[in-house]
């Protein structure tokens, strides 16, 4: 039974990422799934690819979230739900971490608070409220910002239906406090997740970028559109592949920009 709103790359080649998932998906059948993906996952999704959903952690659980990006890059996030409608954590990272190169380090730990305003009904979409300073993919230090920007102040809604299992709708705005591009502008973002039996989960994603154009932008004025496997394998584990800048926003990918995600949600 799922507790849903209204109910409760390059680091390695695609096909080696394909499999990986589907061995572990493989393994999570003789689990419970007691993760976020699929129609049996227990928990709420709090995130599409790089951009929050109006999910929470359940009070008194603490989630670990683990990304590892292209170059080495690995960033790691704590977030405990404070209340069922409040939650906070911190994060830090940086690429080179993983391979003989010199590390590069994020210039500060990225801060997150989210708060529910509105409880999901049949009409009306869970609605939350938030802060994230953590950015996604590495920092630029010449540009004094993340590759993809952090949400910063965020507002997020997210709505839930039972078909084939269950469909969410995802959409918000976002205020990223990076502006040191010269680009402050407000951005909009959404996405879709369907469940896949009791255990999988697809997810797409699509952020406008509006706040990555002009002259020291690192976009192409196309949006970052992404797509994610994400697999519950049972004991608050999640797994997640993603497949981002699909478009080719950013200029420097042949197919995607592949990533690996990791989540795990237990009591405190």
């Amino acid at each position: 039974m799922r507790t849903t709103f209204e109910l409760s790359g390059r680091t390695a080649r695609c096909p080696r990422l394909l499999c990986v998932l589907v061995l572990l998906c493989a393994l999570a059948l003789r689990l419970c799934a007691q993760g976020s993906a699929g129609s049996a996952g227990k928990l709420e999704p709090r995130a599409l690819v790089d951009f929050p959903t109006a999910g929470m952690i359940p009070r008194g659980n603490i989630a670990l979230d683990v990304d590892f990006y292209g170059e080495g890059g690995l960033d790691l996030a704590c977030t405990v739900g404070i209340f069922d409608r409040l939650s906070a954590g911190l994060s830090y990272g940086g690429s080179g971490l993983i391979g003989g190169g010199s590390a590069v380090m994020n210039p500060a730990p990225g801060f997150n608070i989210k708060v529910r305003l509105l409880e999901e009904s049949v009409y009306v979409p869970a609605l939350a409220l938030g802060f994230d300073s953590q950015g996604h993919d590495g920092y630029d230090r010449s540009l004094d910002r993340y590759v993809i920007k952090s949400p910063g102040l965020y507002t997020v809604f997210s709505k839930n239906y039972a078909f084939l299992g269950f469909l969410s709708l995802h959409g918000g705005a976002n205020y990223s406090l990076e502006r040191s591009d010269g680009n402050s502008n407000v951005n909009l973002f959404g996405g879709i997740e369907k469940t896949i039996g009791p255990f999988l989960s697809l997810m797409l994603e699509y952020n406008l970028a509006s706040n990555d154009t002009g002259e020291n932008a690192l976009g192409h004025g196309k949006g970052y559109l992404s797509v994610a496997l994400r697999c519950s394998l049972g004991g608050g584990f999640t797994l997640g592949v993603n497949f981002k800048d699909l478009a080719d926003n950013g200029g420097n990918v042949t197919v995607a920009n592949r990533t690996v995600h990791i989540e795990y949600v237990r009591p405190l």
